[in-house]
């Protein structure tokens, strides 16, 4: 049996989280329900801006987010991303021990990569990113050890960003392919799909076999505007893949074969995190011998949970609510 359930690599970022009025994100100018890359000092602006909010601080970055869902769980996960000699950096690694994570990347000069996740009435998540030296990720930060002693590999496409860290992660993928692992992708957002859609179907037809999107995402990768024309077309990329539709619940391509899954309707306080919760509950039904549409249905509930709080993670066990949820 492996020991680790999931290897996951992605942007090792800190996050800042708070709740705000739209007003804010008018005044600045800034694009509301997506993630944009900041200069330091821009995002430095708003931060200071925001302080008497007192933002919460968490170990994030999507990848990191989904290791912590499984830990929560009750699975085992390792994460790899690339983090700073620096106070956040120092945050970074003691926060992911304690959400039950191991983390073991030689920090690197710089400043620790930061994130503004700024929420909305709605439930609505808008965020502003500084990759600080988190795009540094390279070949020799991969511990191909690591990835042999886990069940399957996660990787996001937000480190297509950058040469370094797209160069780690297909590194990565074609060590866990020679290794016989598995290799899970999730296509992150829809502009880095917009940016990136070749190469992005080009290694999901070449390594992937468990694809993760939203509607968004499988509509720009399949360049429709019809969601379940979107997953039918999406099976021509990765063998299984699992696509999210907020409140319509989940979708599943499994060997080109779909299925709907519904959700677990709730009231969202905060829709950040609520991708990177389907995977983990995804990749933990996969490991812990689920079928694929009990899989989805657990991915669905760990999403439901993530959206009722502020932030993007849990922060609390679910491995008692699995029988409960699945029967």
């Amino acid at each position: 049996m492996d020991k680790y359930n999931v290897f996951g690599l992605g942007n090792a970022l800190v996050d800042y989280v708070v709740q705000i009025d739209e007003d804010f994100l008018k005044k600045n100018d800034v694009r509301k329900g997506v993630m944009t890359l900041v200069e330091n000092d821009y995002q430095k602006k708003l931060l200071e801006a925001l302080k008497d909010l007192n933002p919460e601080l968490h170990s994030g970055g999507s990848a990191a987010n989904t290791m912590i869902g499984i830990a929560r769980c009750g699975g085992t996960a390792f994460y790899t991303g690339k983090v700073a000699s620096d106070p956040n950096g120092a945050f970074y690694k003691s926060d992911l021990k304690e959400a039950g994570v191991d983390f073991s990347v030689p920090p690197g000069s710089g400043q620790t990569g930061t994130c503004l996740v700024m929420t909305t009435k709605d439930g609505d998540r808008t965020m502003l990113t500084n990759l600080g030296i988190s795009s540094e990720i390279s070949n020799s930060d991969i511990d191909s050890d690591r990835i042999k002693e886990s069940s399957i590999l996660y990787v996001e496409g937000y480190l297509w960003d950058k040469q370094n860290s797209k160069d780690a992660s297909v590194y990565a993928m074609q060590e866990a392919k020679k290794l016989g692992k598995k290799i899970a992708y999730t296509y992150s957002d829809p502009f880095c799909v917009n940016r990136s859609r070749e190469d992005f179907i080009r290694i999901s037809k070449e390594f992937v076999d468990i694809a993760f999107c939203n509607h968004e995402e499988a509509m720009a990768m399949t360049e429709t505007d019809n969601p379940e024309d979107a997953i039918r077309l999406m099976g021509d990329f990765a063998p299984l893949v699992f696509m999210t539709w907020g409140s319509h619940g989940a979708y599943v391509s499994n060997e080109g074969v779909e299925k709907h899954i519904p959700g677990f309707p709730v009231k969202a306080v905060d829709s950040n995190g609520a991708g990177d919760g389907f995977a983990a509950g995804v990749l933990y039904g996969l490991t812990h011998g689920f079928s694929v549409e009990k899989a989805c249905r657990w991915g669905n509930y760990v999403a439901s949970r993530i959206i009722l709080e502020m932030g993007p993670r849990i922060n609390y066990s679910l491995s008692d609510k699995i029988e409960e949820i699945l029967g």
